[in-house]
């Protein structure tokens, strides 16, 4: 960008911008432990906000019984809460729907971090917050800084106290507003003991522990850098959302740009300093690849590969842009992200580089405005280098362009000779040209300069007069030898800086498949160990070498896949890929915890925990490119294992469910249905055996029907019950044999035949009906369930409609009944254990097993059950089975006849 040119807004900063709109705003009243007047400072500006004629309402305030905060609720509208039944104990709750259904133009909502009750729409307050502010509702709220969830540990440690109810740092970061609601150690320490915060007696407690002075003064600083912090986020979003150059030194950014060479560690060191210096003030570490210049070599690559991982030991972060104008691409990124201070490095080759080129110090001086610049110079004592793996013949494959580049225009030179001899005046020049292009083509950058400086010798040594020698007798000819190098320098330059983009490009999009290809494999995976198994063999692939990859088990990590072939790690690779789990850093080879693995280890970080630990052999990475390729691949690994971890648990979660819900439907089922017929039963015995002598015979008689009536109820659900039991349990034994289905419709009808009542039946049978080999008991009950549940469901005067057919390949029965029908949304749910398609409170039409069991005695026998309804005028139900035909059939009919 032109310095004159204006600064356009950041898209990314516009996109978060409008990804705001409709939403309410946020404002947290933030302090540094119970007790600061948080609540009250919120409620008192509230008041302040009603008196002007504001829509405020109060969702929930916890008050803890202090008076002063209690007469500020006097003048609000306060929203009733929601009573929630907890273990035979009535919690009262924020009331969320209530909430939104009144909209306020304001709500206060206390306690930000709080836990709701379980049986609550969200488990915490803050994400009721959420939704809230989702629905376009302005939200005021209060926290204490030991519950951000980033500072649990530190907080932990400062006040040996552990925080169980925690807020998610992004959650704050995306407040509108926080204010700091501050006073001194020594004043919270006054109210305490003046039974403003805590009763005296738990008062006195808490002065000797959590609000001990050193603690509540460390509580302290977190809370103000935290209010610091979110205010410079705020401002660096602020200045690329308007377009704004920077920097604004509100606060301190760091940024430190490291070189493939040796003093790369020391910058970062003197990076991290200098932010100890600034009241740990972010920084970050950056390379600026260039694509106008060849890629670093081995070495350079595990130079700036070493940096980088020493910024993220340190505690900063890395970055690697790209550009062709490295003080442009860096300047840009400084004024872009406010950056105030500026840190590189000064060797001794500087020197060279100022007398045939544009030195970096003076022209970053030159340019830079309003930032800081550290220069660091050279170490005295030279920083150990990285160990690279040596490769076959160095000096020669260093040095094969060159060669290769020399012989070239050696052959070009013989080229030109035979020309020269044949044709008179022929421009030569144009071979040992098209020699610079392969070589350029060929080997890149340097091995084409190397080709157009040898070309220029050749050319004039032996083809310009006076020939044999360096002297140019002509003064054309030395116009020409001065064109003829220029043109053959920049051709070399143009053409191996296109060779090198060219591989710099393939590099780029080899490695972007290969991790399309890994994302694919890794989100195919069903299960945690098939994903650890697919990351292995990525990883192994990725590096060249072994890899292994260790998912929890009890309260430590154990080997589940590897790849190429099954690995046993030994003592120290175990103890290494340990500590990684339990510290989420890496350890082992190359690393600064237990260097004597054979193996480096590192945890697989998901998006809200550690899934695991990938180990890998630290030698078979090759420069900065590999590492960035191993790393993106771990981060896709760790969050495909955390989605197979998740899927898992939901799929647990989903079990449980239902078998709670069959366990509920049972005991509801076992409830009535059994209760209700021995109701009966007994009643009638009862009256039967006290009044046997003053009834009349057909009291006596309807009282006998009754009970035989419930009694073949409860045979029919303890049947049920007990065929369902040996569905589920696979002991069913199928006894199959050649039948005739017009005979097991017959008799399932027999069955049924008492409890028609008035309702008709009517049968429409071929008069021949091929055989099919079914266990003719399973068939015969799995109809009789069919025609109870058509009974139970129709009306006393309607019809019942039997038919039996064939198709090409089935014997198809059907059962028609008039009844009111199944709606559409239930017709594949109909065969569901205990579904029933009357209201609950309706237990008369059975226990909703029976087509269930109809449906496991048909699948069983390798047939298929459907339902369709409505079938007449919008009412009607009509079952249908379909029974295989047999080859055999045609024999065994005629046998029969």
């Amino acid at each position: 960008m032109k310095p004159d040119e204006p600064r356009r807004p950041d898209p990314d900063a516009l996109l978060v911008e409008a990804a705001k709109a409709g939403r309410g705003r946020l404002k947290v009243f933030l302090g540094m432990a119970p007790g600061v007047g948080k609540t009250y400072e919120m409620l008192a500006q509230a008041a302040r906000r009603r008196a002007d004629g504001g829509d405020v309402l109060v969702g929930v305030v916890e008050t803890h019984g202090r008076r002063e905060t209690e007469a500020l609720l006097h003048d609000l509208e306060v929203l009733p809460r929601k009573p929630i039944e907890y273990k035979a104990r009535t919690l009262l709750e924020f009331d969320i729907d209530e909430a939104l259904k009144r909209k306020p133009a304001l709500l206060l909502v206390d306690e930000y971090a709080h836990s709701n009750a379980p049986g609550s729409r969200h488990p915490k307050r803050w994400q009721d917050v959420e939704e809230l502010l989702s629905a376009g509702v302005n939200v005021w709220t209060t926290l204490n800084v030991q519950h951000l969830e980033s500072l649990v540990d530190l907080v932990w440690k400062i006040t040996g106290v552990r925080q169980r109810e925690t807020v998610p740092d992004s959650a704050l970061s995306r407040a509108n507003d926080i204010e700091l609601v501050d006073i001194t150690p020594d004043e919270l320490r006054q109210r305490l003991g003046e039974g403003k915060v805590y009763l005296p007696e738990t008062a006195r407690t808490a002065a000797t522990h959590f609000f001990k002075a050193e603690n509540l003064t460390a509580l302290r600083e977190l809370a103000l850098r935290r209010v610091a912090q979110t205010v410079d986020d705020q401002l660096l979003h602020a200045m690329r959302q308007r377009g704004v150059e920077g920097p604004w030194a509100a606060g301190e950014r760091i940024l430190v740009l490291v070189a493939p060479d040796a003093m790369a560690q020391s910058l970062v060191r003197a990076g991290r300093r200098l932010s100890d210096m600034m009241m740990d003030a972010p920084w970050t570490v950056a390379y600026v690849e260039r694509p106008n210049r060849p890629s670093p070599d081995a070495a350079g690559a595990a130079k700036i590969s070493a940096a980088f991982k020493l910024a993220g030991q340190l505690g900063g972060s890395t970055l690697v842009l790209t550009g062709d104008d490295l003080i442009g691409t860096l300047l840009d990124y400084a004024r872009q992200n406010n950056v105030t201070q500026i840190v590189v490095g000064k060797s001794g080759r500087s020197r060279w580089r100022a007398l045939f080129g544009r030195a970096l110090i003076p022209a970053l001086a030159e340019e830079v405005t309003g930032a800081a610049l550290h220069i660091i110079t050279e170490d005295a004592q030279p920083e150990q280098e990285p160990q690279v793996k040596p490769t076959p013949g160095p000096l020669l494959g260093a040095w094969r362009g060159h060669l290769v580049s020399i012989g070239l225009v050696g052959i070009a030179g013989g080229l030109a000779g035979l020309v020269d001899q044949f044709s008179h005046g022929a421009n030569l020049a144009m071979i040992f040209l098209v020699s610079v292009l392969v070589s350029g083509l060929a080997f890149g950058l340097w091995p084409a300069v190397t080709a157009a400086a040898v070309a220029a010798f050749v050319y004039n040594f032996f083809f310009l007069e006076p020939r044999l020698s360096i002297t140019i007798g002509h003064p054309s000819d030395v116009f020409t030898f001065v064109v003829f190098f220029g043109v053959a320098m920049t051709t070399g330059w143009l053409t191996g800086r296109i060779r090198d983009q060219a591989l710099a490009t393939s590099r780029r999009a080899t490695a972007i498949t290969a991790l399309l290809a890994a994302s694919r494999r890794l989100s195919a995976s069903a299960s945690r160990e098939e994903a650890a198994q697919a990351l292995a063999e990525q990883l192994a692939a990725a590096t060249g070498g072994e890899a292994v990859v260790l998912l929890p088990g009890g309260e430590d990590v154990v080997p589940v896949a590897s790849a190429p072939a099954k690995i046993l790690l030994g003592t120290a690779d175990v103890v290494a890929a340990r500590w990684a789990w339990q510290h989420g850093e890496p350890a082992g080879a190359e690393t600064g915890t237990l260097p004597s693995a054979n193996w480096t280890y590192r945890p697989l970080q998901g998006v809200r925990a550690r899934s695991g630990v990938a180990g890998f052999e630290a030698k078979a990475v090759h420069g900065g490119d590999g590492e960035r390729f191993v790393s993106a691949l771990l981060d896709q690994g760790a969050v495909a294992l955390e989605r197979a971890e998740f899927a898992a648990d939901a799929a647990d979660a989903e079990a449980l469910r239902r078998s709670d819900k069959l366990r509920s439907a049972l005991l509801n089922s076992v409830s009535h249905d059994l209760r209700t017929p021995l109701a009966t039963v007994l009643g009638s015995a009862t009256t039967l055996l006290e009044y046997e002598d003053s009834l009349e015979k057909p009291v006596r008689r309807d009282l006998l029907t009754s009970i035989r009536e419930e009694a073949e109820r409860l045979n029919r659900y303890v049947g049920n019950l007990l065929d369902m039991t040996r569905l589920e349990g696979g002991g069913l034994n199928i006894r199959s044999d050649w039948v005739d289905v017009r005979d097991v419709l017959g008799a399932a009808l027999d069955r049924v035949s008492r409890r028609l009542a008035r309702r008709k039946v009517t049968r429409d049978f071929p008069p021949e009906l091929p055989l099919v080999k079914v266990d003719s008991a399973l068939l015969e009950q799995a109809l009789v369930n069919i025609l109870e549940n058509a009974i139970g469901y129709s009306p006393e005067d309607s019809t019942i409609e039997l038919a039996a057919y064939e198709d090409r390949n089935n014997v198809v029965l059907s059962i028609e009944d008039e009844g009111r029908g199944i709606p559409t949304a239930e017709l594949e749910r109909v065969f569901e254990r205990f579904r029933r398609m009357e209201e609950s409170s309706d237990r008369g039409k059975g226990a909703g097993l029976g087509l269930a069991i109809s449906k496991g005695f048909v699948e069983a026998m390798g047939g298929r059950i459907a339902a369709a309804s409505p079938i007449h005028e919008g009412r009607g139900t009509r079952i249908l089975i379909s029974l295989k035909k047999e080859a055999a059939l045609s024999s065994l009919v005629a046998a029969n006849a």
